[in-house]
């Protein structure tokens, strides 16, 4: 299965790419990252040039919550533990950070300070990681105890979810709000329904990676950590998503980029800017021309062999 990363569709390209790609019939749109204006789709249905269905995941979502009450409430149980476990991991974050900050501004350069500091970042990594299978395991625990392919509502869902996409040439997924797009994904179970060509941008490919990492180095109130949320579909591995980034991220900053890119690899940063298409499948694999954060903390771009 293919999918395409796009960058951020102010200006769109999403109808080039869909004819370049020969999708000639109909396309299923993910809007729920909308959640409210979830159907507030006209615009998007213009570009597809009037062949799109719209699975209608957050309005599934609400009909879950209103027809099977106590599934919901298992769900917000999980969510307030998930938010909990999100805070604290982000204070171990940030003192994990700061170390690097002050063993970077602490003496000269030489084997010893960065032998330090690349103790400081394995030990990052290691909090990024133990943080991800800790999120992973109780999630898992809350599908096992309430296996949504039991509960009659969601089962009902998911097999017309399923139906639909095995009627359409190519799936739409746009952005919007992470944790709602990524919570109607894993409950209605999309990822093993999908047959076709996958097109994602901004929070939609993000949830399409193993691991949703969120950004901001220019939020309002200053330069945020990077940090891990949760696992995504896994539907494309071995990248991290980095959408508007240019606007999100201090790329100029050597030192902070570089703890960055080294923090997540092997996995590539991929840096979805305005005009950015990127062809891959489920192995992350990049054409020549991607543009990606290196591990010395500068953009690169990968090149022809």
């Amino acid at each position: 299965m293919s999918v395409t990363l796009l960058g951020p569709q102010r200006t769109p390209t999403v109808t080039r790419v869909l004819r370049a790609m020969n999708v000639a019939g109909r396309v299923a749109t993910v809007t729920a990252g909308w959640r409210e204006r979830e159907a507030h789709d006209d615009e998007l249905n213009e570009l597809l040039d009037a062949h799109a269905v719209n699975l209608s995941l957050y309005r599934r979502w609400l009909d879950v919550q209103e027809r099977d009450p106590e599934f919901a409430a298992a769900y917000r149980g999980l969510r307030q533990v998930l938010d909990e476990m999100q805070e604290i991991y982000l204070v171990r974050l940030d003192y994990a950070l700061r170390t690097i900050d002050a063993i970077r501004h602490t003496g000269r350069e030489g084997p010893r300070r960065t032998a330090a500091l690349d103790a400081a970042l394995e030990n990052v990594r290691v909090i990024d990681g133990g943080h991800l299978d800790a999120v992973s395991d109780i999630q898992a625990a809350f599908y096992e105890a309430w296996a949504p392919h039991v509960r009659p509502v969601i089962a009902q869902h998911r097999a017309s979810v399923a139906d639909l996409l095995g009627t359409v040439d190519a799936v739409v997924i746009t952005g919007g709000h992470l944790d709602v797009l990524l919570t109607v994904l894993k409950v209605f179970n999309v990822a093993a329904a999908l047959r076709s060509p996958v097109v994602a941008w901004s929070a939609g490919a993000i949830a399409l990676t193993e691991r949703a990492v969120l950004f901001h180095d220019r939020a309002p109130q200053g330069p945020g950590n990077a940090e891990i949320y949760e696992r995504g579909l896994s539907v494309v591995r071995g990248v991290v998503a980095l959408p508007h980034a240019r606007s999100r991220l201090l790329l100029d900053d050597v030192d902070r980029m570089s703890v960055f890119a080294r923090r997540f690899a092997p996995a590539r940063c991929l840096l979805l800017e305005r005009g950015t298409r990127i062809d891959t499948d489920r192995d992350g694999t990049c054409p020549p021309g991607t543009r990606l954060l290196g591990e010395g903390g500068i953009p690169l771009t990968i090149e022809a062999s």
